[in-house]
């Protein structure tokens, strides 16, 4: 499964989906230190800087070959924390060119991520672009404390598919079942900071960090270079422990569906 990932940021969609058994053939992202941070850790892979002038004929004639769109495109107008300008507003409508990408190259799966507001503002838009682009979707709330991280983090996550293409369990409503795969632990709670977050059976949040090897970011004045750039781009990211469950479950549908046609 080739991922084209949009709006890639330091590249947590693209880390987690890798776990899944995916792989990523493009990145785009328009911030210079983002890209630095893609290029340490994906050298080999293209990353292309803005999605404004991205097209599928411009991937066809570098030979790239896309399975799955990621993205999580800009929730500054759509987040509770901002002007709440939706998708009118100057970085959220960036949605309509991830649309019109998925238009132009019809990928079998689409993974979306933004805040949690979205579902009650401009949800009805973004499900209204897929129908009229022929993709059914399926959706969920998952917050990052769900997998162990010691923050809420709450967001929206849409995965959706070509309508009628027959795509194995999403087709019956499955992403809940997929999601099956969250630690049986209790949420931590941001109120009690001093309780240790929870380590669910199959993740542990010290062991599946997004760069093990990156200087801590704590205290103010530890030298650590970069600092304001680091801290942006972390607060960013997806944790990719989550598109890790979402991809697991895809290539999961994927085999069964297969097995099922073979049968």
């Amino acid at each position: 499964m080739n991922v084209l990932d949009l709006f890639s940021g330091i590249g947590g969609f693209s880390l987690g989906l890798e776990r899944a058994g995916m792989r990523t053939v493009a990145f785009c992202e328009i911030e210079p230190y983002a890209r630095a941070v893609l290029a340490k850790h994906w050298p080999d892979v293209p990353c292309y800087d803005d999605v404004r002038t991205l097209t599928a004929a411009r991937l066809r004639a570098d030979g790239i070959r896309v399975d799955v769109i990621c993205g999580g495109f800009p929730c500054q107008d759509i987040s509770d924390a901002g002007e709440r300008a939706g998708l009118a507003g100057e970085e959220s409508k960036l949605w309509f060119e991830y649309a019109r990408i998925i238009g132009e190259l019809r990928p079998s799966h689409i993974i979306v991520e933004n805040v949690a507001a979205l579902l009650g503002r401009e949800m009805d838009v973004v499900l209204r672009d897929l129908a009229e682009i022929g993709f059914d979707a399926e959706w969920h709330c998952i917050q990052a404390s769900a997998i162990g991280a010691p923050h809420e983090r709450d967001r929206a996550w849409i995965v959706a598919y070509p309508a009628g293409d027959g795509c194995g369990s999403w087709r019956a409503g499955r992403l809940a079942d997929g999601l099956s795969w969250l630690p049986d632990a209790p949420r931590w709670n941001p109120s009690n900071p001093d309780r240790e977050p929870p380590h669910g059976p199959a993740i542990s949040w010290a062991q599946h960090s997004a760069w093990p090897d990156e200087p801590a970011l704590l205290g103010v004045d530890d030298g650590v270079p970069n600092r304001m750039d680091r801290v942006a781009v972390l607060g960013n990211a997806v944790v990719p422990q989550i598109p890790e469950i979402i991809g697991r479950a895809i290539m999961s549908s994927l085999i069964r569906s297969k097995q099922e046609g073979e049968a």
